[in-house]
């Protein structure tokens, strides 16, 4: 049911409107936003969503000349130039700038919620072809991996490719300079850690680039017999209890730019220089990415050299944290398993495992950014709930 107006009246010399609910709330909206945010042709283009209006013609001092209540389902706004705006109930009620609407609103654009979790992980599983072909399982795999961090994939076919046809699902592949797919296996000279059959330590992949990819997609085409494990770690977890154990650790790793190196030939040639915090955090000192790879930490250290071993000695607990039994989920991905996992929150590893002649071990990887995925998981919600 749309909300519906019992009252509408200026406030503040016409500096706010106050709207009174028909179920006794009341929201306050400033002028100068309701001016802003006008819906018409003029201020609006249906067609893109997006604002006509340009900033230089917004008077930010701007006061409502004449409002009214219209059918209780849309007030209607007079301003000093005679132009004329109307807002809907229902628009206005999700736009509430009271603390409580603006938060549901926020969870509702961008699915904050997190489920943490440890060794005692149950592994989401949803089959292949069950979200190439289904709008409600894609948008179940999506949630998942917003909310969990981590989704197994299951059932694909054992060869090369399928991970495109992934990524045409949720929109396109983010292209590295390792190229729009890779494939990880043992390979001579390799030019990455990750192409030896040696372990692999915890990790989250890329933080060479200022913006690493969001969402990374592993697909086993082929398992070796013995080792090759996949062991993974919920770093937003990790990071909680670092911040509760030592948070002297926890500023060290979350305030000191740490500089990465990636130099090579692959997709095409690269020489790449970055510096990121280890763990970045939001306005309320909440993990919102990690950006930890020692195989790519550069040996430069832009920092003065008192403060080096303070931080080493945060990373290291950090670390240990990470590789700490109650903390560390380890799977053996078997041939057509696509493990999808989010690459800002969950790090992950290999242990190593024998070489041989032939190629033992082969993992086909890509990765998505979080803004394409969102993009997807939004469309995948409104032709779902449309259904309902």
């Amino acid at each position: 049911m749309s909300p519906g107006i019992q009252k509408v009246e200026a406030l503040d010399a016409g500096h706010f409107i106050r709207v009174e609910w028909e179920d006794g709330r009341e929201s306050c909206y400033p002028c100068v936003w309701l001016r802003d945010s006008c819906q018409c042709p003029l201020c609006f283009l249906p067609s893109a969503a997006a604002r006509r209006l340009l900033l230089q013609d917004l008077d930010v001092n701007i006061a409502v000349k004449k409002v009214a209540l219209a059918d209780r389902k849309k007030i209607c706004i007079t301003w000093p130039d005679g132009h004329a705006s109307e807002y809907e109930a229902e628009w206005l009620k999700k736009r509430c700038f009271s603390e409580e609407a603006r938060a549901e609103m926020q969870a509702d654009l961008f699915l904050p919620e997190c489920q943490y979790w440890g060794s005692d992980l149950q592994l989401p599983k949803i089959p292949f072809e069950e979200i190439m072909c289904n709008d409600e399982s894609a948008y179940k795999w999506l949630c998942t991996l917003k909310k969990v961090g981590i989704v197994l994939l299951t059932g694909a076919a054992t060869r090369q490719g399928e991970l495109v046809k992934l990524g045409h699902r949720i929109g396109f592949l983010r292209l590295t300079f390792y190229g729009p797919t890779w494939q990880v296996q043992d390979k001579a000279d390799a030019n990455n850690v990750a192409y030896t059959n040696g372990k692999l330590c915890f990790h989250t992949d890329y933080p060479v680039l200022h913006h690493p990819p969001g969402v990374q997609f592993l697909h086993c085409i082929k398992q070796t017999a013995a080792g090759g494990e996949s062991e993974f770690v919920d770093g937003f977890h990790v990071c909680n209890k670092l911040k509760k154990q030592n948070p002297e650790a926890y500023q060290i790793l979350s305030s000191t730019a740490v500089d990465y190196t990636d130099v090579g030939v692959d997709y095409c040639d690269f020489a790449m220089q970055c510096k990121q915090r280890i763990i970045d955090i939001d306005s309320r000192g909440q993990a919102v990415r990690i950006n930890y790879n020692n195989a790519t930490r550069d040996t430069v250290f832009d920092i003065p050299a008192e403060k080096v071993r303070p931080f080493y000695a945060a990373l290291k607990e950090f670390n240990d944290l990470l590789n700490s039994a109650e903390h560390k989920f380890t799977y053996k991905l078997k041939p057509g398993d696509i493990v999808t996992f989010d690459n800002w929150r969950v790090l992950h590893g290999r242990q190593s495992y024998p070489s041989g002649s032939e190629v033992t071990r082969h993992l086909e990887g890509a990765y998505a950014d979080w803004d394409m995925v969102m993009s997807r998981l939004r469309l995948l919600r409104k032709r779902v709930m449309k259904r309902d």
